[in-house]
C-alpha cells in the first residue's frame, strides 16, 4: 500500500503532536489518590507478635503534568492542578527534590521511632551530630555558598546540635546581618560567612534559605528495620509511631480493624498538618479502611485538615471513622478506649 506525500506528512505531524501532548512538561503539578499500604512488612521489631488488623500508610500521587494528563486532571474525579512552585521549590531539580522527599521520610522515621520507643518504655539512646542540608534555594542568600550534603556543626562560635538550634539562632538576627557557619565538607570542617536576607516575601522570614534535617544517630532495643522503598516525604510520621508502638507492646492495638492515617510528628508526639489529605482519604475508602486519624491542628476550624478529611469522606459517602489527633497519644487513647 502506497501513501501519498501529503498522506506521509499527516502522519509525521500527527506523531509530532502525539509526542508533544505525552511528553511536554507544563508549569503545573498533579495530585491524586495514591494508595494505602499495610505498614507491618514496611516496619519490623525484632521478635515482635503480627496483630490481626492493620496500620496503612497512605500515599498521594502525582507529576508534572503533561498537556494529557492536564486534560485528563481536568475531566477525572479527586484529581487537583497545582502550580509547580507550590509543590516543588524553584530552582530544585527533579533529582534534588526526589532527594528532599527521601531525606524528610528518614527523619519521620527517626522521629517515629524515638516517639514509640519513648512511650513504649523501652531501650533508646540518641546521639546528636549537627544538621544536614538538603537542598539551597535558588537566589537566596545561602546560594552557590552551601552544598546540598554540608554538614552543620556550628554557626558564630556556638555548637549546633539539631535545626531547631540554627533556625532559633538565626531568628534573632537581622536583615543584612553576617554569619559564620562552620560546615564539615568532603570530611574537611571549613567555615563559611553568609549575610542574611529575606526569605519569605509575604512575611519577611530572615534567614539563609536552606532545607535541612538534623543529623541524629538512634539506636534501639529491640532492633528495628523499615523498608519504605521511593516513598519519601514526613507525612507517614504519626503511622509509623502507630505500627512501632503496636509492635513494641504486649496486645493488638489495632483490635483486628485497618486503621490508616497521616500527620508528620515531632520528637514530642505532636501531630503537623500535611498536604492531599482529601486525596489520602479517597485512597483510604478505596482499600476498606475502618478509621482514618486526621491532624486536627488544635481545634483550628475551616480548612484544617480534619475539617478537609471529614468533608471528603461526606463526599463519597464512606463508612470510615475520620479521627481528629493533635498528638499521638489522642491516637493511641483512642485506639484503647474508644475502638470496640
Amino acid at each position: 500500500m502506497k501513501f501519498s506525500k501529503g498522506q506521509v506528512i499527516s502522519l509525521f505531524a500527527a506523531v509530532i503532536i502525539a509526542f508533544f501532548l505525552s511528553t511536554y512538561d507544563l508549569p503545573y503539578y498533579i495530585q491524586k489518590p495514591g494508595g494505602a499500604d499495610a505498614l507491618n512488612p514496611i516496619v519490623e521489631v525484632e521478635n515482635a507478635d503480627k496483630s490481626k488488623g492493620d496500620f496503612h500508610l497512605v500515599t498521594v500521587r502525582g507529576g508534572q503534568a503533561t498537556p494529557i494528563q492536564y486534560v485528563l486532571a481536568k475531566l477525572l474525579p479527586h484529581h487537583q492542578i497545582m502550580d509547580i512552585k507550590d509543590v516543588r521549590p524553584e530552582g530544585l531539580s527533579d533529582d534534588e527534590y526526589f532527594h528532599l522527599q527521601l531525606q524528610m521520610m528518614e527523619s519521620s522515621q527517626e522521629a517515629s521511632t524515638v516517639v514509640a520507643y519513648t512511650a513504649a518504655k523501652k531501650e533508646i539512646t540518641i546521639q546528636y551530630d549537627g544538621v544536614y542540608v538538603v537542598s539551597v534555594a535558588h537566589e537566596l542568600p545561602a546560594d552557590e555558598i552551601l552544598e546540598m550534603g554540608d554538614r552543620i556543626i556550628g554557626i558564630d562560635g556556638e555548637e549546633i546540635k539539631e535545626s531547631a538550634d540554627l533556625i532559633s539562632y538565626i531568628e534573632q538576627k537581622k536583615n543584612g546581618d553576617t554569619v559564620d557557619i562552620k560546615l564539615i565538607r568532603n570530611n574537611e570542617e571549613i567555615s563559611k560567612q553568609i549575610t542574611l536576607g529575606i526569605i519569605d516575601e509575604e512575611t519577611q522570614r530572615i534567614g539563609i534559605g536552606i532545607t535541612l534535617v538534623t543529623d541524629r544517630e538512634v539506636e534501639v532495643n529491640p532492633p528495628l528495620s523499615f523498608s519504605s522503598g521511593n516513598i519519601g516525604g514526613p507525612s507517614a510520621g504519626l503511622m509509623f509511631s502507630l505500627e512501632i508502638y503496636d509492635q513494641l507492646t504486649s496486645g493488638d492495638l489495632t483490635k483486628g480493624y485497618q486503621i490508616a492515617g497521616t500527620g508528620e510528628i515531632d520528637y514530642e508526639g505532636n501531630v503537623g498538618r500535611i498536604g492531599g489529605i482529601d486525596k489520602k482519604v479517597v485512597a483510604a475508602d478505596r482499600e476498606n479502611i475502618d478509621v482514618f486519624f486526621a491532624p486536627y491542628e488544635g481545634g483550628r476550624g475551616g480548612n484544617s485538615n480534619y475539617e478537609v478529611a471529614k468533608k471528603k469522606a461526606e463526599e463519597i459517602g464512606t463508612d470510615m471513622v475520620i479521627v481528629p489527633v493533635d498528638t499521638f497519644e489522642d491516637a493511641v487513647r483512642y485506639l484503647e478506649e474508644e475502638l470496640k
